[in-house]
């Protein structure tokens, strides 16, 4: 039954929301295609040959939406690892601690 759940919420988004969010973004190249028996998902190709697939499964039109919106404002980038754990607007006023340090 869930399966027919997510059909019924990607055909209401495409047919309330999809027109209106190919309308306000033209440089965008919007295709459906039907493929049985995989979750509803979202695909987004970018320029520099990236991909990125959001799943769709159980969401309402608006989420679908949302996440249509979020894959046109992302530039495509691969998500890069921060080398620390510790990211902070005010560094240590003492410097970093390394073993080089001579006294």
């Amino acid at each position: 039954m869930i399966q027919y759940w997510d059909a019924f919420q990607v055909r209401a988004f495409m047919e309330s929301e999809l027109p209106t969010f190919k309308e306000k973004n033209p440089q965008l190249e919007v295709v459906t295609e039907l493929i049985r028996g995989q979750h509803p998902h979202l695909k987004g190709f970018y320029k520099n040959k990236n991909e990125r697939v959001v799943c769709v499964k159980n969401m309402t039109p608006e989420d679908i939406l949302l996440y249509a919106t979020r894959l046109r404002n992302a530039l495509g980038r691969k998500v890069v690892k921060l080398k620390t754990r510790h990211v902070t607007k005010h560094p240590s006023v003492q410097g970093t601690w390394t073993t080089d340090v001579k006294f």
